[in-house]
């Protein structure tokens, strides 16, 4: 039995579950009925795979940067990510989930988006399979994020700004489900992490698993073992580091960290460490931890970044959080920043402000030098140029 998977009901542990509006009821029992039966069809799967490689690019290099070892005194592997169609990981994700709605006849598809990368990337592939495509972006994010608002436009989205709440990403994904409600028939709902009720969490990271199957087998061909001593991952909802650690999760040899966004600082009141700060609740359809005050109200999360800045956490992650599987360490903004610049310096990289928390971690652990680890760089940093730039080192 995988003792760290989901179960049959659709839960890790106590958390995950389905709890949806009585009009969403029969849309997501159809998805659950029928998601994994196409993702385990042969002809999905040459189809997938195909668009994967031929178009996103895959495999992504697993590379060994030799300045950021020295400096952290192991073998440190980056999963580039960030060298994707599109610039991140979100691609993997879309290209299945699109396939999956042609196949169930569904004629349109809308998407919620922090960072603008998930939108991105669903504007993308509705633009390669001539699907109309309305993504939800809370009003902030669109703000900070134009670099992928004006591409998600170019790629024929409509972009709808959402004012209410602190305008970002919380506030996109409960539009997109208000969407959602109103034409349950005809829509594919592309959730862009692993959130959102069954059978979701679970399909996102089937999707994202491409990452930790190639790490596999790059890491078989670099170092002649097939895994690593410590994997390391942003989160926010949870895609890239689901993805990161999915073929290792029952292999405890495997040390697993994942980096939440600490913000200005976990006390400070203006934080996104939902697996510190929260405590259980029930959020966009699942049970998970959520950030709450005690009446159980959503306490709205900050983060630097627009796509850690969501107030739950994918329930896959907070159980590995739990039952003590993963490490979870807060990195606040201003070691993420750091972190991306000293990743730019060392290794010609500029990352995405979310996995530069990943990066940020670095310093919060320990290693040997026979440790070998791979770190995943989730996006690349063009869409955050503009506070690189603000922030940058005088």
């Amino acid at each position: 039995m995988n003792k760290y998977q989901i179960n049959e009901k659709g839960y890790y542990g106590h958390f995950g579950g389905a709890y949806i509006p009585e009009i969403l009821y029969r849309c997501v029992k159809e998805l659950q009925d029928t998601y994994l039966t196409v993702l385990e069809d042969e002809s999905f799967k040459r189809e997938y795979h195909r668009l994967l490689n031929d178009y996103a690019g895959r495999p992504s290099p697993l590379y060994f940067a030799r300045r950021m070892s020295d400096k952290y005194g192991c073998r440190l592997y980056l999963k580039r990510e960030d060298l994707n169609h599109t610039g991140a990981h979100k691609i993997n994700n879309t290209i299945g989930q699109i396939l999956l709605a042609r196949r169930m006849g569904k004629k349109r598809i809308i998407a919620e988006t922090g960072a603008g990368q998930h939108g991105v990337a669903t504007a993308t592939v509705c633009a390669l399979m001539d699907m109309p495509c309305v993504v939800y972006m809370g009003k902030t994010d669109v703000e900070r994020q134009q670099p992928n608002v004006q591409r998600m436009q170019m790629l024929g989205a409509e972009v709808v700004p959402v004012t209410s709440g602190n305008m970002t990403l919380k506030d996109a994904t409960n539009e997109a489900i208000r969407d959602w409600c109103c034409h349950p028939s005809d829509t594919f709902y592309i959730i862009g992490s692993t959130v959102g009720p069954h059978p979701y969490p679970d399909m996102v990271a089937r999707l994202q698993s491409v990452i930790s199957e190639e790490i596999k087998w790059q890491l078989a061909e670099k170092e002649g073992c097939d895994y690593p001593d410590q994997l390391v991952a942003c989160v926010g909802g949870g895609s890239n580091a689901a993805g990161t650690i999915y073929h290792y999760l029952e292999d405890e040899r495997v040390k697993i960290t994942l980096a939440e966004a600490g913000g200005k600082g976990v006390d400070s009141g203006m934080s996104a460490a939902t697996i510190r700060l929260g405590r259980e609740g029930i959020i966009h359809g699942a049970r998970t931890l959520l950030m709450q005050d005690a009446d159980g109200q959503i306490e709205e999360p900050y983060s630097i970044s627009a796509g850690l800045d969501y107030p739950g956490i994918g329930p896959i992650h907070a159980y590995l959080a739990e039952v003590k599987r993963a490490e979870v360490l807060a990195v606040n903004d201003d070691e993420a920043l750091e972190a991306a610049f000293e990743l730019t310096r060392l290794e010609g990289i500029i990352p995405a402000l979310e996995s530069a928390h990943a990066l940020g971690a670095l310093k919060k652990m320990h290693f040997s030098p026979s440790d070998v680890v791979v770190l995943t760089v989730s996006g690349r940093g063009d869409k955050d140029m503009d506070t690189y730039i603000k922030t940058f080192p005088k």
